[in-house]
């Protein structure tokens, strides 16, 4: 099964590398999942002003920073991948990680503002969050794993 090298290179930016095409090609689309539900509740959380929610799920990226795999991952797979067939999902790496982990603080800055009452600075900071997360979920394109490769990858012979 041959994968499409842009989808290719979006999802090893994210950290999903050594992964042979038939692999990238069964969950790939799949790998969207636990970005389309944390938008889901970042949009849900803004829409109405909502630190609670906001801040539940920022304890959920707080565990993806941590964990080799993000909270949502397992309801993929323990539950949906049974009814796709498809297989489990590869652990995260690094980019995806510092990326829940700025996630995480973003979800909290934007839960405080609105807890306090600053709702044009929760709306100022929820809705570029809400993009950036709208982005991968859509087209894989990671803007936390862009810039954690370009801070911390290793610069040497052979290196991209």
């Amino acid at each position: 099964m041959s994968m499409n090298p842009i989808i290719r290179h979006r999802l090893e930016e994210q950290g999903f590398c050594g992964l042979d095409d038939a692999t990238l090609a069964e969950v790939g689309p799949w790998l969207r999942w636990s970005p389309v539900l944390c938008t889901f509740f970042m949009i849900l959380g803004v829409a109405i002003q909502s630190p609670v929610v906001l801040w539940s799920l920022a304890a959920t990226a707080f565990f993806g920073a941590f964990l080799p795999f993000h909270p949502f991952d397992l309801l993929y797979n323990y539950g949906v991948r049974h009814f796709t067939g498809t297989r489990p999902f590869p652990h995260n790496g690094p980019q995806r990680k510092f990326a829940c982990g700025l996630a995480f603080a973003w979800l909290i800055a934007t839960g405080w503002a609105f807890y306090m009452g600053a709702s044009t600075l929760g709306f100022a900071l929820g809705v570029p969050l809400i993009l950036v997360a709208a982005l991968v979920s859509t087209t894989h394109i990671c803007i936390p794993s862009i810039i954690y490769n370009f801070l911390f990858r290793k610069q040497g012979p052979g290196s991209v």
